[in-house]
């Protein structure tokens, strides 16, 4: 008896070791030295340095068209159970691209200003409407002239690319186990800023990110009663990085990188 209390000590300190090596960072052991930072922490930085630039001179007046930002990976999710038909990326990504325009030098009073082209047709139906009800009621006051842009804001996701690394660790001790997997995918977007009154792209970025999923397990396999009995224990624990949340990050940092290549390339000037 005093054997059996002895050997279950020294699984439980053994599996307490693998446990702390196996919540270690598997890309940080693994794979290359990165920051250990939560992708929530990743984020904050990201918008923090984007909404604290400083604000130009002379805001430029951006457009983007619902068109001009799609996901070109054509990527479904992916599922080793049945067929999915659901999208590995969100079909509006142009949504994250005017939010990260609009949050660009937020606390000093905006850099960009943004146009409505995603809605276009709607825009123009509504005026038209106004029109319509002045010229009836004899009205002549005029409906204000849309802003026209200087400058477009195109792009796609080009890249979505699955399982790009994979691995995990395990241990064993008289039938209780613990085990650890992750996988990393990669997104890749490209933003380009074009001149409407050229056509020339003034310029272009590539930005990826990485989306890591881990997964967590343990189980305990156990005979008792003499043999008799069978103990069997299992449960888990599964945590994947938002797809979305990679991709909002890329796109604000394809924002910031732009306003700085800018301002070296004399596109705009600080007060």
């Amino acid at each position: 008896m005093a054997i059996l209390q002895k050997l279950r000590y020294l699984s439980v300190l053994l599996l307490s070791s693998c446990a702390s090596l196996l919540i270690e960072d598997p890309i940080e052991n693994n794979i290359a030295p990165i920051r250990k930072i939560e992708s929530a922490q990743i984020e904050e930085l990201v918008i923090t340095d984007l909404q604290e630039c400083r604000t130009p001179e002379r805001k430029p007046t951006v457009a983007v068209y619902g068109s001009a930002f799609t996901d070109q990976t054509g990527q479904r999710l992916s599922n080793s159970m049945y067929a999915s038909f659901s999208t590995a990326i969100t079909q509006q990504p142009s949504a994250y691209l005017i939010k990260a325009l609009k949050d660009a030098c937020k606390q000093n009073g905006g850099f960009f200003t943004v146009v409505e082209r995603g809605g276009l047709d709607n825009l123009t139906k509504e005026r038209q409407i106004i029109r319509s009800g002045r010229t009836e009621n004899k009205d002549n006051t005029k409906i204000g002239t849309l802003l026209f842009a200087g400058l477009l804001l195109e792009g796609s996701v080009v890249s979505y690319e699955s399982n790009v690394t994979s691995g995990g660790a395990g241990a064993r001790y008289l039938g209780i186990g613990i085990s650890k997997a992750y996988r990393t995918d990669s997104i890749t977007i490209q933003l380009r800023l074009v001149s409407v009154n050229s056509g020339q792209v003034l310029l272009e970025k590539l930005v990826s990110k990485t989306i890591l999923s881990v997964s967590l397990t343990d189980d305990v396999f156990r005979f008792i009663e003499a043999g008799t009995e069978l103990v069997e224990i299992e449960s888990g624990v599964v945590r994947n990085e938002s797809g979305g949340l990679a991709l909002r990050s890329a796109i604000e940092t394809a924002v910031l990188e732009i306003i700085k290549e800018g301002e070296q390339a004399g596109y705009w000037s600080y007060k």
